[in-house]
């Protein structure tokens, strides 16, 4: 089983962005995060689910990504098979904004048995807290201190 969480923050939306995701395999944790210098919070919160699921080794485990976005909990899970029946068209036959990254995120989730799970932001679940730290510090310009290294070391908790 793998963990993630991911979470992004823009400022002024659009402006400066930051993207967080903790991944673990249940031995060992990894965080990982970036920054744009003009973007908005969904892109953000996009690039966090992308960059976590293009860290990952190939594996058949269940994948289970924790996020804070509705936009991303129904775009991945409900609204993007509209999109594709569309060709990448909204129910007003718009295009799909962000349509780069939803094709980018779809790309990796093929052949992956993933389970999203939304979290509630702001509520005290530590490892959402901590992708928000990560994500505000990547978006503020701060050098963001990631851990890399095993899970009975990292001081926070994966309990969703």
């Amino acid at each position: 089983m793998i963990t993630i969480f991911t979470d992004g923050s823009s400022k002024g939306n659009p402006g400066p962005g930051g993207f967080a995701a903790i991944i673990s395999d249940g031995l060992m944790v990894r965080e990982v995060g970036g920054s744009e210098k003009h973007t908005t919070n969904n892109r953000m919160e996009l690039k966090a689910a992308i960059r976590a699921l293009e860290s990952l080794e190939p594996t058949n485990d269940t994948i289970y990504i924790h996020t804070d976005s509705q936009y991303v909990m129904k775009g991945i899970t409900e609204w993007i098979h509209g999109w594709l029946a569309k060709g990448w068209k909204t129910a007003q036959k718009k295009p799909v904004e962000n349509q780069d990254l939803w094709q980018v995120l779809y790309k990796n989730t093929e052949g992956k048995n993933i389970e999203w799970k939304h979290v509630a932001g702001h509520a005290g679940v530590a490892a959402n807290e901590r992708c928000d730290e990560i994500a505000q510090g990547f978006a503020d310009g701060v050098d963001v201190d990631l851990y890399d290294g095993p899970l009975a070391q990292y001081r926070v908790s994966l309990e969703a």
